[in-house]
């Protein structure tokens, strides 16, 4: 197990409840004599904390563990900065779903405490990394932990486009767009598209159609090492956008081509022990529901 002495905390602005949260894990850090480093835009909101401050750049360079106060926004925003190093990460659910940031508040000091002790489980999720080519030049590019998707930006138009998986043609498709989801992005905006749930630890990577038209066209599922290549059709007379997370955009133009493939590095991510996926997916997707009869 790793040894944790600097520490770096990034929470989500705009809520009270992540600066009281914040708030109590300063204190019960500095009780035990932790350095702890502030990501400078979490700092804003924390007048007068006399701690040092850092950019997530940064933070990802000089500590041994960086906390997210949030939802899995927040997560997801701080993971692509902390790959590249490696630092691993823990999240504290402030948010709506938290299948990623699973410490609840309630549990904060003890779980937090576990984990410094040495008690908790790494498991390290794969990112995708997405490049736009213009006439052969790259012109944008962009990763993201849970999904990269094609859709249509603000018009309301279809896209037609062409998929490519491993340089063998696939299809030409008119939808909504596309979405291409690893296994952690399997529970997020894939799933609503009617995609599969896949385990975190798959090797793999689902290909999900948005609203396609056609009604053979359904998600496949393809090794995790795969190349998935798009062409923008150039007959298109909408700029489709790509999202990655819902949080880095780039806009395409007809004949674009998107080169998606899974990134070099990889994001560890801690658990408290205990942790089931199952569980988590019983508890935030509701399967545990019943109808109420009478």
């Amino acid at each position: 197990m790793e040894q944790f002495k600097n520490i770096g905390l990034i929470g989500r602005l705009g809520s009270h409840k992540v600066v009281e949260t914040l708030k109590r894990l300063i204190r019960f850090l500095e009780d035990r004599h932790y350095q702890v480093i502030l990501e400078d835009q979490t700092a804003t909101v924390l007048l007068g904390h006399g701690l040092q401050e850092a950019s997530r750049k940064m933070l990802a360079e000089i500590c041994d563990l960086v906390i997210v106060v949030g939802g899995d926004g927040s997560l997801l925003g701080a993971a692509r900065a902390m790959v590249r190093t490696g630092v691993p990460v823990l999240g504290v659910n402030r948010g709506r779903l938290g299948f990623l940031t699973d410490i609840s508040p309630d549990d904060l000091e003890e779980k937090v405490a576990e984990v410094l002790a040495g008690r908790y489980l790494m498991e390290e999720r794969f990112l995708l990394d997405v490049e736009v080519r213009r006439d052969g030049e790259p012109i944008g590019t962009a990763d993201g932990l849970n999904d990269v998707v094609l859709h249509p930006g603000k018009s309301a138009r279809m896209i037609e486009f062409d998929l490519f998986i491993e340089g063998q043609y696939v299809y030409n498709q008119r939808s909504d767009g596309l979405i291409v989801a690893t296994p952690t992005g399997s529970t997020a905006y894939a799933l609503s598209g009617g995609g599969p749930i896949m385990h975190p630890k798959l090797d793999a990577l689902v290909v999900v159609p948005m609203f396609p038209h056609t009604l053979s066209s359904r998600p496949i599922v393809v090794d995790g090492n795969s190349e998935i290549k798009l062409h923008i059709n150039e007959h298109n007379e909408t700029y489709p956008h790509i999202s990655c997370d819902g949080q880095t955009h780039i806009v395409t133009k007809p004949g674009d081509w998107l080169y998606i493939r899974k990134k070099p590095h990889r994001l560890k991510l801690i658990h408290p022990l205990g942790h089931d996926y199952y569980e988590v997916c019983r508890t935030k997707l509701g399967w545990n529901s019943r109808l109420i009869e009478g």
